[in-house]
């Protein structure tokens, strides 16, 4: 499986453990930066990330920042992106089963290393359960298809 990653600086760190982590797993990952913890602007690496997912360069994504919101405020700007913001491996869980996420957002300022490494394990073994789901992410589809003519 191929995952796009990206992060601010505020999560930098966090972003480098988990691509560490990802490869040992045997993913491909594809960095879109930051590539420092030199000061950026997170909707940057949140559209970066989303526009990986939704070509086709990368199956599924994670973003960070300090608190994993702004960038996925960013990364769901993009038409076909569901970035879920997981704090606990339950909600990656259900973002996956539920919701067809694919894009999972993290804090890296709010979460400690090892919860970070157990969320993302969650949301990559996981699939969608499809179902009355499916209706609802069709729901999902059709708002965002009437607000991004």
């Amino acid at each position: 499986m191929k995952v796009a990653i990206g992060s601010d600086h505020a999560g930098f760190d966090l972003k480098e453990v988990i691509k560490k982590h990802l490869e040992e797993k045997g993913f491909e990952v594809i960095d879109k930066g930051t590539y420092s913890k030199e000061r950026v602007d997170y909707p940057v690496y949140g559209k970066a990330v989303a526009e990986s997912v939704v070509s086709g360069e990368a199956d599924k994504g994670i973003v960070i920042c300090g608190t994993g919101i702004g960038i996925s405020i960013s990364a769901n700007k993009v038409k076909g992106i569901r970035a879920a913001l997981c704090t606990n491996e339950y909600m990656a869980r259900m973002a996956i089963r539920h919701n067809n996420a694919n894009i999972l957002a993290l804090g890296g300022r709010v979460l400690g290393q090892d919860l970070a490494i157990n969320i993302v394990d969650a949301f990559f073994s996981e699939h969608f359960e499809g179902g009355r789901h499916e209706k609802r992410i069709e729901l999902i589809h059709q708002i965002e298809e009437s607000y991004c003519q």
